[in-house]
């Protein structure tokens, strides 16, 4: 499965807020902290980038993956990308 490449910090935000109910906390400098307690707290750490890299993207996803006892084709399609 493809990852997007020309997705923002923060549509990634906002398609994880509105899907998998993560929610601002605080920010670091450049990197922002998502919680979620869907399924269990869980965190996540994004860093505020115009575009992301790829491996980063992956990482992200891989995290939320997990936690979620998900696919990558499952979350990318939950999430619209």
């Amino acid at each position: 499965m493809k990852l997007p490449r020309d997705l923002s910090s923060a549509e990634l935000e906002k398609a994880l807020c509105r899907v998998f109910k993560y929610h601002f906390v605080r920010q670091v400098g450049s990197h922002r902290r998502l919680t979620t307690l869907i399924g269990g707290e869980h965190h996540l750490t994004i860093p505020n980038h115009a575009l992301l890299r790829l491996g980063t993207l992956r990482v992200i996803l891989s995290e939320v993956m997990a936690h979620h006892r998900l696919t990558l084709a499952q979350v990318l399609h939950q999430l619209g990308f």
